[in-house]
């Protein structure tokens, strides 16, 4: 009997075959062929999936989305089955930094992405789009945080959650560049949440 393929599995294959590309040589070396090489299938077979280099980068990106918050949703029911708002937001500050390979990694592409998204329209729309979500996620927990009393009242969830997004960008592109360490990048982001969390 001819062999199953799991047509999911290929896809997650290739995606993650596009990962190490844009991760090590960034995602303009990303070609169809250099990710089916990659993947080791042959051009025609990646083809089969997906027909064009967008197409390919786009299933990618939402991927790699997902993968990501899968594991903040594994990093937060790790801790404790009802965590606290400052236990969710350091989970998630924690995952958004590159304190391991497979963070700084994710990171890497990420930050392919966000290039390319610069000049292309189409890859800036999917770019964006995750935002929105992380910044209610957070300001969510932010508002819990002031409903607890552990956080001031005075604070506005939406403007901290775009303040831990840009804090947690900047501390990562810093370590990417070896100006800190992932150690210190986690000591600065774990103060600036203990001064959220004072109320």
């Amino acid at each position: 009997m001819p062999k199953r393929v799991d047509h999911d599995e290929r896809r997650r294959t290739i995606a993650e075959a596009l990962w190490r590309i844009a991760s090590t040589r960034g995602l303009e070396s990303a070609s169809l062929r250099d990710v089916a090489a990659e993947a080791g299938m042959s051009l025609g077979q990646l083809q089969h999936y997906f027909r064009s280099r967008g197409e390919m980068l786009v299933f990618a990106l939402e991927h790699i989305n997902q993968y990501a918050a899968a594991r903040v949703r594994d990093r937060v029911t790790a801790v404790t089955d009802t965590p606290s708002p400052r236990t969710v937001l350091g989970e998630i500050v924690a995952e958004l930094l590159p304190l391991d390979d497979n963070s700084r990694n994710g990171i890497l592409v990420q930050l392919a992405y966000f290039t390319l998204a610069v000049h292309d329209k189409r890859m800036r729309h999917y770019a964006k789009e995750g935002t929105p979500a992380l910044v209610s996620l957070l300001a969510g927990q932010i508002r819990l945080g002031i409903e607890r009393g552990e956080v001031g009242a005075d604070r506005d969830p939406e403007t901290e959650a775009i303040l831990l997004i840009s804090m947690s960008d900047g501390l990562g592109n810093y370590v990417l560049l070896d100006v800190l360490t992932p150690a210190e990048a986690l000591r600065l982001a774990t103060a600036h949440l203990d001064r959220l969390f004072t109320p």
